[in-house]
């Protein structure tokens, strides 16, 4: 286990999922993390209650990913709270699926300013602070979308596609920094959303899966905590793949 002891960590969309595993395993490897959510107050806090059962420090702070303001206050209170910012895991998105066709102007905009701009403004609030520390790290969650596209998910893959340009373009302005700036792209995980996928698509992504089954969130949050360690310092504009072989670049 990689040791993360002393890292203050921010991590958006932290109270369900994917987010609410990378927060807890954060906790285990010896961070303090502050949680973005927006509308789950309850989940928020049963995260909260969990890492400072750790003995961890812990602060959930409701965000709107798209409001630019509000990821400069998400950075303030995590200043405020830990006095550092070490770590940015921008991994609040949303779905909104139709064929392109079928795609409103307001389903377009509403993914892409929550997923994508929502990580430019949380990247460009941290990396202040990140600048004047002379390090950082900061990992994008991104997506298998927006690696190969998914039918029905134009907005979803371009804005998860965008991340990993976002991913490089910062990796390079910051590297003599210290900062480093990396993604992981999952693939299917065992989440609320995939659980209301029907069974014939559950066993047509096992089938196109060389390891032939579904990741689970912790599996996720590994790759984080390795992208956020001290062993990963010469890994960046890196996209790391955790999807059981489904896309393979």
């Amino acid at each position: 286990m990689f040791e993360l002891n002393g890292y203050a960590a921010i991590v958006t969309g932290g109270a369900r999922g994917i987010g609410r595993a990378i927060a807890v395993a954060l906790a285990d490897a010896g961070a303090d993390v502050l949680i973005t959510y927006k509308g789950n107050t309850a989940a928020a806090d049963a995260v909260v209650a969990e890492i400072t059962a750790k003995g961890r420090k812990a602060v959930a702070m409701q965000a709107d990913a798209a409001d630019p303001d509000s990821a400069v206050a998400v950075v303030a209170k995590a200043m405020e709270s830990f006095g550092k910012v070490d770590l940015l895991v921008n991994n609040a998105g949303i779905t909104r699926d139709t064929l392109i066709l079928r795609m409103t102007p307001e389903q377009w905009r509403e993914v892409i300013d929550t997923n994508l701009s929502g990580a430019f403004y949380m990247t460009k609030a941290a990396v202040k602070e990140m600048l004047r520390a002379k390090s950082g790290r900061i990992v994008n969650i991104t997506s298998v979308s927006g690696q190969a596209g998914n039918a029905g998910q134009a907005n979803y893959s371009s804005a998860k596609a965008g991340m990993i340009g976002l991913t490089k373009a910062t990796a390079r302005e910051v590297a003599s920094r210290g900062i480093t700036v990396n993604a992981v792209a999952p693939g299917f995980i065992v989440t609320e959303l995939t659980a209301d996928l029907p069974e014939a698509i559950k066993e047509g992504v096992k089938t196109a899966t060389p390891l032939g089954r579904f990741g689970e969130p912790h599996e996720i949050a590994a790759a984080v905590i390795y992208l956020a360690s001290r062993e990963a310092s010469y890994v960046t504009g890196q996209v790391l793949g955790v999807d059981g072989g489904l896309v393979m670049m």
